[in-house]
């Protein structure tokens, strides 16, 4: 029997992927197909190119500096990610540029919208890298991508957990990762004041400094509202956890996991050793329906 591994999005709390793949991996559990949407797509592209060891690693070593040097503000202002960073990024912890998705001996999936019909686009053949990219382009952050006369942003618009895509690759069971089950109402926690954030990064040029306060904490008042992108991320968060909710409803996974990582923000990228601890975490406390599927698949 074929073994679909649906990895969700959820941005930074995608490193959680990487802990449960190599859980399952240790318990004998490999899947045969891979599709994943955002973060999901990204760490599923890793996993089928051999790459996951490097990744974690890389992850591992993140700082709030190192996170910082991805964004820039750009004149065009049609996103706030470095793209020369990304590339370089992907190339090199990813997947190579001239891999092509139907070389893996894994079939692969990512999972993309198009920005002008609002379309599922699921991308099974061609670039790796440019299949990952269309499927992390969460409007705002970073720009769209033109595939084949399509605008493609974050798939996660539509599908964030693929579990549809898994089953229409022919996978027999299902595996689902839900990075965002345990999200809502939890985002707008007291932040602890900071005065020690006062030294902003010299190599950034001076928007980048406005806006890094954004990016991470901010020391502001009970009574302030909620600032730019924790209202981005309770509003992603409240859409694609309607949606993954809607489309379980219709197409439940065969296994679910769901690790918890309200703690985690948004765009909170060095802390990926606790999301990837914590991902292993839910795959333990899934053992035993997890050994049940072993045994009865």
């Amino acid at each position: 029997m074929k073994i679909g591994l649906a990895l969700g999005s959820g941005s930074s709390r995608g490193w959680a992927h990487i802990g449960i793949i190599k859980a399952l991996a240790e318990i004998g559990i490999v899947p045969d197909i891979v599709c994943g949407t955002s973060i999901g797509a990204l760490v599923g592209a890793s996993y089928v190119s051999n790459n996951l060891d490097d990744l974690e690693q890389w992850a591992c070593s993140l700082t709030k500096f190192e996170i910082a040097k991805f964004f820039e503000i750009n004149m065009s202002l049609n996103g706030f990610v470095d793209t020369r960073r990304l590339q370089n990024f992907l190339s090199k912890y990813v997947a190579k540029e001239s891999d092509m998705i139907e070389e893996f001996s894994k079939q692969y999936a990512a999972v993309s919208t198009d920005l002008e019909t609002g379309k599922e686009i699921w991308l099974t053949k061609g670039s790796v890298l440019d299949a990952v990219w269309s499927s992390v382009s969460l409007p705002g952050l970073f720009p769209a991508i033109k595939s084949n006369d399509r605008w493609l942003v974050d798939g996660g618009l539509v599908n964030p957990v693929p579990i549809s895509t898994c089953r229409a690759l022919g996978a027999d069971i299902v595996i689902a990762v839900d990075l965002n089950g345990d999200i809502l109402g939890k985002h707008f926690k007291k932040q602890r004041s900071s005065r020690k954030k006062k030294g902003v990064i010299n190599k950034l040029n001076d928007l980048v400094r406005e806006y890094k306060p954004l990016i991470f904490d901010v020391n502001r008042g009970d009574e302030s509202p909620p600032n730019l992108f924790d209202a981005i991320a309770s509003s992603i968060n409240i859409t694609q956890d309607r949606i993954t909710k809607n489309r379980m409803a219709e197409d439940p996974p065969d296994i679910l996991l769901s690790p918890k990582l309200s703690h985690i923000k948004l765009l909170e990228f060095y802390r990926a050793k606790e999301a990837i601890d914590e991902g292993r975490r839910c795959v333990q406390n899934n053992l035993t329906d997890l050994k049940f599927f072993l045994k009865n698949r």
